[in-house]
């Protein structure tokens, strides 16, 4: 996949359009989003942000204590109630995603996206020298838990009217860049995972998968890539959310198979 149109869709908005989508207010009225990583960085501020628009959203994370706070952020500025639903995708079982299917089902009824946030770095350093059990792990977290994790949702997913499943990838995923390893390597996958989805479902109308690599942004894991780099040069989450919310809401039922560069030149 590339930044020109999946060849089975034409896509009522380009890439240009999704980047600088204005929303209108409650443009994601009704909609149950589950945002992994919501717990910090561009997760939390997605997450915000989906509610700000209506959504009810679904924080998924390892850490409670940061997924409460941006649970109590939700209801302190009046958005739908959320849920809390800590999870560690590193040691996460497909049983217990499954129990999560079945626990959104039963306390929730309904998904209609999924922004998969939550990833790990690992090390910058050669492949020659890098650290299996190191390599292992973030494969699991990137790769294996966001493809189980999308497998076990896919049943209230196709009960959606519009089920959207947006992927993270990176600039060092589309272009694999020396020294950046295993996390490369599990964004190359990323996208492939999304492109394989996309044409397996090339004829179910209600799905579809698509890929935002977020660019350089203001966050912890882009601090510890480049740590010599000034934060302040760059845009904050906040700042690249209007893609965000363009793939989660009904103005994108069209893009499918699509890797998203919010910042192209980054």
């Amino acid at each position: 996949m590339s930044d020109s149109t999946n060849q089975n869709f034409k896509p009522s908005l380009n890439h240009d359009d999704i980047r600088n989508f204005e929303p209108v207010d409650n443009c994601l009225d009704g909609k149950t989003i589950l945002v992994t990583g919501a717990g910090a960085g561009i997760g939390r501020v997605a997450a915000l942000t989906y509610a700000r628009y209506g959504a009810t959203v679904l924080l998924l994370g390892r850490t409670s204590s940061k997924l409460e706070a941006v649970y109590d952020e939700i209801e302190s500025m009046g958005g739908k109630q959320p849920a809390v639903l800590p999870m560690d995708l590193e040691a996460a079982t497909y049983n217990e995603m499954q129990q999560l299917e079945g626990l959104i089902t039963k306390e929730v009824g309904q998904l209609d996206g999924i922004l998969h946030n939550a990833g790990l770095l690992g090390v910058l350093t050669p492949l020659e020298m890098y650290d299996v059990d190191m390599f292992a792990k973030v494969m699991k977290v990137n790769v294996t838990a966001t493809f189980m994790l999308t497998q076990a949702l896919l049943p209230l997913l196709k009960d959606a009217a519009n089920g959207s499943i947006v992927f993270t990838s990176s600039t060092v995923g589309t272009h694999p860049r020396a020294f950046w390893g295993a996390y490369a390597l599990s964004k190359q996958a990323t996208e492939g995972m999304s492109d394989i989805f996309t044409q397996e479902t090339q004829n179910t109308s209600n799905l579809r998968f698509n890929c935002i690599n977020p660019g350089g942004t203001r966050t912890n894991m882009r601090a510890h890539a480049f740590p010599g780099e000034d934060p302040m040069t760059l845009k904050t989450p906040a700042e690249i959310m209007a893609g965000y919310v363009c793939l989660m809401s009904d103005a994108s039922i069209n893009v499918r198979g699509q890797v998203v560069a919010l910042q192209p030149k980054d």
